[in-house]
């Protein structure tokens, strides 16, 4: 019950258990909804609804939601119930005759939900989004079976297919590049991984009794027209027999692709009027291939010599369609990152050809999440090698990610990444010299050592730093820390120690990152930390999060809430942070081969340091996976740019107050678990600033 005390307000709990009674003939009992309510006297009375498990039809619309292995939970409340089954479909079922409807729940479900096997259906209804451009906006679809079709231990296979989505005007987000589908896999249970599908059309195998989800993403061009653009999901129950495997497409469904094609290519070939660039945008990179598409093999039989004709087959409307609006307004999320969000990826082998290859490919794909890697290497007592190019700072890979206007930050080695005798000898000056003659030299940084704890470690700091700034003054070296030197203390306790480490490093650290564990819920320290912290000398103050906080605090763990997930970055915003750190983002443990079952690390909450996974355990793809934890830190930092835009117009305490007035956060114990306030944040953010 003290999981669930930072429910200051609410009359009621919610949680799910199940028990096994044992007796001569064993029967597991579900109690599927059990209601607390706090009476005056402090007694807390406990009901409980149960249901025998042996009952198969009541089971699969009774089964609880996933809890998260940190206390998360899927944050969406209770399904009523009244989604069930249809009794009147019996015996062997023909998907190819029978709606899909009957066959399958289909609905949507935010980004912030953590969809699990035992989700609940809810109703279908149209999905209405708002996106910036430069932004990434994405949602769910959740699809369970309400019966079983195949005759195999499946309970079926459903074909997902999605369409463009278009504006009045012709402009189009496409399938493929604008709008990408994954499906989330669960890890450790908790639905986690985003594992990349075909597109445009899919097929998945659906489980008795199981809903399985598919993240939709929209990443909409810093140059798209504003408009509103609209799209459909389909959904069709199939066979997953050699016959339907061969055709795959129904053909009401191939007829529906061809007709999209055919008005793909009637707004792309008219060019008069348009500009060059645009001309060579959409005729090269669409015209071939759309006609390619429309002249293959699968398209053969809707041709005639009087055109294609209208279709009305008998299994036209069999597919349950879910109708997507997306509106795209003026602002643009900035290409830099206001805010460094600096996060680690390390564990690969040092020096060989596939290293550099492997250091390039993530550093690229992380930088679509806003995000300016760093690699390291650990030393001793925690001395790090922090790098964001592993090359020299003259050779040309270098400038390439420095200049790359994605970057917000990047960190410079204080010694040679891989070792060589050539190097060691006036190493650091040379670096210096050729990157301060860069105009990105404003983003370097230096990380040298990872929260010291005693004199000797803080002194090393300053021997570091004191060479770095001889080369170069005004050179920002970042040290992590949530302590002062145990050994020699600062205050007479811990809090107030802590507070004078900007004094004992300075002029030696010009970055003071500190860990969001030591604040807790105290919001009223964060004016303490700050007043140390000289902001008219160029210092700065970022935080990290590192093992802790733990729930009901905003951080990654693996099963945590998905505003949870995403508030790490509100809190930043309303603490008044400049930068945030991460220390890893694929710190699992390592295995021979990439290929290998993934394991967290012992010893840290599961998913601590792990926000992506090897593209080979899913597929022989070597794309990294993606979690559903790295978008929603995506999103938190795409509302940082909200926060920040709005600030701009009407100043800071306006825009904390849209916090509070929301509901969205108002500190590390009270933030929303619905995701209709973010809506209500960006909306009003919307309506205000739009020009």
């Amino acid at each position: 019950l003290r999981k669930y005390s930072k429910y200051k307000n609410s009359r009621y709990c919610h949680f799910f258990c199940a028990i096994e009674t044992r007796s001569s003939s064993p029967t597991a009992i579900l109690f599927p909804f059990t209601r607390l309510r706090r009476q005056p006297t402090g007694v807390t009375l406990i009901h409980l609804q149960h249901q025998n498990m042996n009952n198969s039809e009541s089971h699969q619309d009774m089964v609880p939601p996933v809890e998260g292995v940190a206390g998360g939970g899927t944050a969406y409340g209770w399904g009523d119930g009244s989604l069930r089954a249809p009794s009147q479909l019996r015996g062997t079922i023909d998907p190819t005759r029978v709606p899909s409807s009957e066959l399958v729940h289909v609905w949507c479900m935010p980004s912030t939900a953590n969809v699990g096997p035992q989700e609940m259906p809810r109703q279908l209804e149209p999905v209405s989004l708002l996106a910036a451009r430069n932004e990434r906006e994405s949602i769910q679809i959740a699809i369970r079976p309400k019966v079983s079709w195949s005759g195999s231990s499946n309970a079926g296979v459903v074909q997902i297919q999605c369409t463009d989505l278009c504006s009045t005007s012709g402009d189009r987000l496409v399938i493929g590049q604008s709008v990408t589908m994954r499906r989330v896999v669960p890890i450790l249970g908790v639905p986690d991984a985003l594992v990349p599908v075909d597109m445009p059309v899919s097929q998945i195998n659906l489980l008795p009794g199981e809903t399985s989800a598919i993240w939709v993403s929209i990443d909409v061009p810093s140059t798209q027209p504003p408009g509103q653009y609209d799209g459909d999901f389909i959904v069709t129950a199939t066979k997953a027999d050699a016959e339907c495997a061969a055709q795959f497409l129904g053909k009401s469904e191939k007829y529906q692709v061809y007709r999209e094609l055919r008005d793909c290519l009637d707004v792309i070939e008219p060019i008069d009027g348009k500009a060059v660039e645009e001309v060579v945008e959409r005729v090269k990179s669409a015209t071939t291939t759309l006609r390619r598409v429309l002249l293959s093999p699968s398209f053969s039989d809707f041709f005639s010599e009087n055109g294609p004709a209208d279709m009305m087959d008998e299994d036209a409307n069999l597919s349950i369609r879910l109708k997507l609006s997306l509106t795209i307004w003026d602002f643009v999320l900035p290409t830099t990152p206001s805010l460094p969000a600096v996060i680690d990826r390390f564990g690969v082998e040092h020096g060989s050809a596939e290293w550099y290859d492997a250091l390039e490919q993530h550093f690229k794909w992380l930088l679509q999440y806003k995000i300016s890697p760093y690699f390291c290497k650990w030393g001793n007592s925690m001395r790090v090698l922090t790098y964001t190019s592993p090359w020299p700072a003259d050779h040309p890979k270098s400038d390439e990610f420095f200049s790359d206007p994605r970057l917000a930050a990047y960190a410079v080695p204080y010694s040679p990444v891989v070792p060589s005798g050539d190097l060691a000898n006036d190493y650091l000056q040379k670096e210096v010299e050729v990157l301060r003659s860069k105009s990105h030299w404003k983003k370097a940084y230096f990380y040298l050592w990872d929260e010291p704890l005693n004199v000797q470690q803080y002194d090393a700091i300053r021997h570091q730093a004191s060479e770095i700034h001889a080369y170069a003054p005004d050179a920002r070296v970042l040290t992590t820390y949530y302590s002062g030197p145990s050994d020699a203390p600062l205050a007479p306790n811990n809090f107030e120690a802590f507070l004078k480490v900007p004094g004992f490093l300075r002029p030696h650290t010009q970055i003071y990152c500190t860990s969001e564990w030591v604040i807790g819920n105290r919001e009223d320290l964060v004016k303490d930390i700050i007043a140390e912290i000289k902001t008219d000398n160029d210092e700065e103050w970022w935080t990290y999060v590192c093992m802790g906080p733990s729930d009901p605090h905003p951080n990654w763990h693996l099963g945590m809430r998905g505003t949870q997930h995403r508030a790490v970055m509100w809190r930043v915003w309303k603490e008044g942070g400049t930068g945030f750190l991460y220390w890893g983002a694929n710190c699992y443990e390592k295995a021979t081969v990439a290929s290998a079952e993934i394991k967290f690390r012992r010893g840290l909450p599961p998913g601590d340091g792990v926000l992506f996974y090897p593209g080979e355990v899913f597929s022989s793809s070597h794309e990294p996976v993606a979690s559903l934890r790295l978008e929603r830190l995506l999103s938190g930092l795409q509302d940082i740019e909200y926060l920040k835009l709005f600030s701009s117009r009407y100043g800071r305490d306006e825009g904390l107050a849209i916090l509070e007035k929301t509901g969205m956060y108002q500190g590390p114990e009270r933030y929303t678990v619905d995701h209709a306030p973010i809506d209500m944040m960006r909306g009003e953010i919307f309506r205000t600033c739009r020009l």
